[in-house]
């Protein structure tokens, strides 16, 4: 049987496929290239490319952005600058900056560096925001407007509202009983609340007599946390805010605009509409209404609400974060605590002592005053850098030359811990070295509150509070570490918040 050749002519197979792949390589042939021409140029051709530093961040926020919300920049840029000298790379147009030159340079009086905008999330529309206001012009302006009210006169009106305070602190230390382990961190911030609202308000929030915030202090916590890596990529909290009508609000930071300003805003309302009057007393919601109305109007309602607001939200954990410090390394020193203890019982021989003591007696100790600025040196409140923006003219610092636009920062705890400053035992807790003859540079270099035109405005009233706090309750109790070994918990999201100070105390007789 003969088969017969199939003569049908062969039609070649089509894939109709290819031509659509064969497109789609092409975007993803130029995304690749773009992607490969932006790391190298930021690795080498970047103006600040010589400047060494952590690989994946010289490419990328990202970095940064992990290492805001993972709690440990304070120590970790102590680590880099170790590492890589007094400028390290944190971001592709960022640095750190370790160089005591340039600190006064980048945040002395007059200075062109504005704030970056990082800062813009904690602002977010607020008019009046002395911490976060990046205009200099505009902050100077509204500083001006307040600087009586939180300046060294103005302590006279707020001492008795902080004496009454202290006092309800020391009953409740006398209810816990000598058999308690006490959370003396939990209680110094309970403590620097009730004080916020005292001298904000003329009244306490209620939580040294209920023993509880009421969830206060985590909101205030969530919003640093969420603030601290926001801050590292701010266009992401600006579509938040745009869709937050839609989408509803899924990040912590808005608490600052929300929940706290609430609180404040009922305060405030009430005093407006004639419901809570201070009385004789002159607290700080008093006096600000003072300006608004002696300088033709310039403080709107809403910005009074936001001074007042801002108190609430950072005036009560700075303070209890210093609080804690102070008591903390004078716990671990048997040494330090048996000369502050003199020094309290020398004053009392002499009856220069009172009960409450009064802000002009602490100020008068100088070992007290030794150990307050050594207890902040160590552990200052702030634990991440405080970012600024290059003039257009640009900059050199340690010999390289950063353009007009570059972000740069210092970190507390780098500089309290320069030893050509602060000596060569920066990680020993010694209060001698402030009571030397030259103790300039140190307070030169003394960030526990920032620096320069940007100093915190309320550090007249939380140096109060820790004046007062630390030897009215050494007077009043002995007080030990529950276990003497055991080291706190340090969690840096803006602020460095500890957790651990375990204590044991009784009344002294």
């Amino acid at each position: 049987m003969n088969v017969l050749p199939n003569l049908s002519p062969e039609i070649p197979s089509h894939d109709s496929t290819t031509p659509i792949i064969h497109f789609l390589t092409i975007p993803t042939s130029l995304l690749s290239l773009s992607l490969l021409f932006y790391i190298l140029y930021t690795r080498f051709l970047n103006p600040i490319s010589r400047i060494p530093g952590p690989f994946w961040a010289s490419i990328s926020r990202l970095w940064l952005v992990r290492r805001s919300d993972k709690g440990h920049m304070h120590r970790e840029f102590i680590d880099l600058h170790t590492k890589y000298g007094k400028l390290v790379r944190i971001a592709p147009n960022e640095v750190s900056v370790a160089d005591l030159d340039a600190i006064l340079k980048i945040y002395g009086a007059g200075t062109k560096f504005m704030k970056s905008d990082w800062y813009s999330v904690w602002q977010g529309h607020r008019t009046f925001d002395l911490f976060a206001e990046r205009n200099e012009i505009i902050h100077g302006a509204q500083r001006r407007l307040v600087n009586n009210v939180y300046s060294m006169s103005s302590l006279k009106d707020f001492e008795s509202g902080v004496d009454s305070v202290v006092e309800r602190f020391m009953q409740c230390m006398v209810r816990l009983g000598s058999e308690t382990t006490v959370d003396m961190g939990k209680w110094m911030q309970l403590f620097a609340f009730d004080v916020i609202g005292e001298i904000t308000f003329s009244k306490t929030f209620g939580f040294l007599e209920n023993g509880t915030d009421g969830g206060a202090f985590q909101q205030i916590e969530n919003a640093l946390r969420s603030a601290s890596w926001v801050g590292q990529v701010p266009w992401l909290y600006w579509v938040h805010d745009y869709l937050t009508p839609i989408i509803g609000s899924h990040l912590a930071i808005t608490a600052r605009h929300g929940t706290i300003r609430q609180i404040a805003a009922r305060e405030v309302t009430s005093r407006k509409e004639g419901k809570q009057h201070p009385g004789e007393k002159r607290d700080l919601l008093a006096k600000l209404f003072d300006v608004q109305n002696k300088k033709d109007k310039q403080m709107s309602d809403n910005d009074v609400l936001s001074m007042a607001a801002s108190n609430v939200f950072a005036g009560s954990d700075t303070t209890a974060i210093s609080l804690r410090s102070i008591i903390y390394y004078l716990l671990k020193s048997h040494e330090c605590l048996s000369k502050l203890r003199d020094e309290i019982e020398d004053r009392k021989c002499q009856g220069r002592l009172s009960d409450p003591v009064r802000l002009e007696e602490a100020n008068d100790m100088p070992y007290l005053q030794a150990c307050m600025y050594e207890a902040l040196r160590l552990h200052p409140a702030v634990g991440m850098n405080l970012p600024r923006v290059v003039p257009k003219e640009g900059i050199v610092i340690d010999g390289c030359f950063l353009p007009g636009g570059t972000t740069v920062g210092v970190n507390p705890w780098v500089v309290h811990r320069d030893p050509s400053v602060f000596g060569d035992d920066v990680e020993a807790f010694r209060p001698e070295r402030w009571l030397a003859e030259k103790t300039g540079d140190m307070k030169r270099y003394f960030f526990a509150f920032g620096g320069g035109a940007r100093l915190c405005i309320g550090k007249n009233i939380s140096w109060m509070e820790m004046s007062k706090m630390i030897p009215t309750l050494l007077n009043r109790f002995e007080i030990q570490l529950a276990e003497p070994d055991a080291n706190w918990k340090e969690t840096c999201w803006w602020f460095v918040k500890q957790e651990g100070v375990m204590v044991k105390l009784r009344p002294r007789s």
